[in-house]
This record gives C-alpha cells, sequence and structure tokens, in this order.
C-alpha cells in the first residue's frame, strides 16, 4: 500500500470531485502538483474510466463507494473498485468495508459527518474500533472538533466539506489535520 502520509506531507491539499466538470477541472495541467483525488460521483459503468483518466495523470485516486450508483456500501464495493478499476483506495462510511479494503490491499478513508453532540459522540466510539489510513471529518471547518478528534487517534485526519478559503486550509492544519479535501477549484490552487 501507498504512503499516504508522506505524499499529504508533500501537498496538503486533495481535490473533491462531485461531476464531470470538477474531473476536466481536476485533469488540467494546472493541478498536476495536486496529488490526490476523492472522486464523489459515477456509476459502477462510468467509475472504471473516470479512474483511468485521473490515473493516466498520475493522481492517487480515492472512490467513496457510498457515492457511486449501483454500489452504494455494498459489502462487494470493495472487491468491485479493486477487481474493475485502478484506485487506490476507497472513502467509506461504513467498518466493515473500511476492513475488507485494507484487507484486499486496497487504502481507506473512513468518512465521518459532524451534525450534532449524538453524531460526536458515534465518532467517538467508532474511533476505538475503525482501521483506516486516514480519517475525514465533514464539514472540516471546525477546527475544535477537527482538534478534539485528532487528540482521540493515531490516524492522520482530513478536514474536509465547506473549505473555500486559504484561512479555512490554515485553521484546519493548524487545528490538527494532515489534510484538506475541497471541491473548489480555488483551494486547488493554493
Amino acid at each position: 500500500m501507498l504512503d499516504i502520509k508522506e505524499v499529504l506531507y508533500e501537498n496538503p491539499l486533495i481535490m473533491a470531485i462531485k461531476d464531470g466538470k470538477d474531473l476536466r477541472e481536476c485533469l488540467k495541467e494546472d493541478y498536476d502538483g495536486n496529488k490526490i483525488v476523492f472522486v464523489l460521483f459515477g456509476t459502477i459503468e462510468t467509475i472504471p474510466t473516470i479512474v483511468d483518466k485521473l490515473k493516466d495523470k498520475n493522481k492517487i485516486v480515492f472512490v467513496h463507494e457510498n457515492l457511486i450508483e449501483g454500489l452504494s456500501s455494498s459489502h462487494y464495493s470493495p472487491s468491485f473498485i479493486k477487481k474493475y478499476t485502478r484506485a487506490d483506495g476507497i472513502i467509506t462510511t461504513r467498518a466493515q468495508n473500511s476492513y475488507e479494503a485494507r484487507r484486499i490491499g486496497l487504502s481507506t478513508v473512513f468518512r465521518f459527518f459532524l451534525l450534532d453532540s449524538l453524531s460526536y459522540e458515534s465518532v467517538k466510539e467508532t474511533l476505538k474500533n475503525i482501521s483506516s489510513d486516514l480519517i475525514e471529518v465533514l464539514p472540516g471547518i471546525m477546527p475544535k472538533m477537527v482538534t478534539e478528534i485528532s487528540k482521540r487517534t493515531a490516524t492522520p485526519l482530513v478536514a474536509g466539506g465547506l473549505i473555500r478559503d486559504k484561512s479555512d486550509v490554515i485553521y484546519s492544519l493548524n487545528a490538527g489535520a494532515i489534510a484538506v479535501s475541497s471541491s473548489n477549484y480555488e483551494v486547488w490552487k493554493m
């Protein structure tokens, strides 16, 4: 498996793409220095082609299995992604899929949504049992929560969601995130 931490230390900005327009934008030479892409769209028919286009540009690709139409977090998702794409890893909200992906040689990003105090309690409990290469916390514009969660785990943390400008990036990184993910093209250029 790849050493994702090393890549993120060199460039802590992750391009999150949510549609064909974002895909075309991130394939431009302007973003050759940005190495990691989170793919947040597609179908079981289109995801192999999407990943191929990114891999041909030497990107490290994580596919969000929950957002690929036809996979929808099936326990077969990691196997499908491994067998039919050249993706480096998956993004998931399911612990069993994270374990399976790692077992078959894919890197993993475990994604948490912080909506309220109940979801925060769930994150604290899940952190005790999850095995992943990275943890992504959304929304990433809550530095206090990023700090608290990063103190609870040795797994590197990514802040994602609503990262819109340089100050959001700086706050997240200073709060303990190893990287930020964003679909904002201006953030990609930083």
